[in-house]
């Protein structure tokens, strides 16, 4: 089926705008389904449910998670039902399938002076360490993902007005309100520390790496890992850690479901609700530690 392989990730790719990175996914879950078929000796015609109960329990004997497993499923159901409105196919082999749901596991989040140790690491005598201050408050203060903090251009950040504007996924535009910290972190980048690092004026990026070109996901990820150490953080961290702790902190203290589901770009409020999950399970433990009769 690798033909139609190809034109569902292009119709995923140009007719829905998935980032790529759930384009590479699903192509990876496709793939390993292609390759099932082939030991089977399967055509595309000849699958049918049987065939896709064999594969999901084919999962389960080899030890995949519950979470790959149904995202495996996930990408079945929609590619199957690709095929039937493209006529590729009579009837959807999937149409009966329940996907099993991954439970839910509740991010890990910082507490506020967790945050502040990290955020006081970066050395700001040095061009690199007002960077590396002004992308780890850019984060907290906004929630962006690392994705997302990378792609910044300049001309994204308003320091006048006190926003960004950023491209989330899926294409989608938005403006998130830049805090007073982070607005005076990227000032103090701008004004003492871009200039010093980038080799070409013609450079766009606001963050660019040490040859002057524009910093990567993996760059950031080995700066915050070496501030996370600095800073004697015991649990591991990742940089959706620091968006999953600005929701948190908000959550906790008063803002509306809806405003943080705007800032953070969530096409459905369901994705944004699991932080109420949390701020009620760090409530239970608040009263567990000080309650004397908890």
């Amino acid at each position: 089926m690798h033909a139609e392989l190809q034109e569902f990730l292009a119709y995923l790719d140009v007719e829905r705008g998935l980032a790529a990175n759930t384009l590479e996914s699903y192509g990876r879950d496709l793939a390993h389904f292609n390759a099932f078929l082939q030991e089977q000796q399967q055509s595309l015609s000849q699958i049918d449910e049987q065939t896709i109960t064999s594969y999901l329990s084919t999962l389960q004997r080899e030890g995949r998670s519950p979470a790959t497993i149904a995202r495996r499923s996930a990408a079945l159901k929609s590619f199957f039902q690709y095929l039937v409105r493209e006529d590729r196919i009579q009837s959807d082999p999937t149409a009966n399938l329940e996907s099993p749901k991954p439970p839910k596991r509740l991010p890990h989040v910082l507490t506020v002076e967790e945050i502040e140790r990290l955020l006081a690491q970066p050395d700001t005598s040095r061009p690199a360490g007002l960077r590396d201050r002004a992308m780890l408050e850019l984060l907290y203060a906004t929630g962006l993902r690392v994705s997302e903090l990378v792609t910044l251009d300049v001309n994204h950040v308003n320091l006048d007005r006190g926003y960004i504007r950023c491209m989330g996924k899926g294409s989608r535009e938005r403006m998130v309100p830049l805090g007073s910290m982070a607005s005076v972190a990227v000032a103090a980048y701008l004004a003492k520390g871009r200039n010093a690092l980038i080799r070409d004026p013609g450079v766009k990026a606001l963050f660019v790496n040490q040859h002057g070109r524009r910093l990567t996901r993996q760059g950031f990820w080995k700066i915050l890992k070496k501030y996370a150490d600095q800073a004697g953080l015991e649990t591991k961290i990742t940089p959706h850690t620091l968006r999953h702790s600005f929701a948190t902190h908000l959550l906790d203290n008063g803002a509306d479901l809806r405003s943080i589901q705007a800032m953070l770009g969530h096409a459905d409020i369901s994705t944004t609700q699991i932080y109420t999950f949390i701020s009620r399970h760090r409530v239970r433990e608040e009263y567990s530690r000080a309650h004397p009769h908890a």
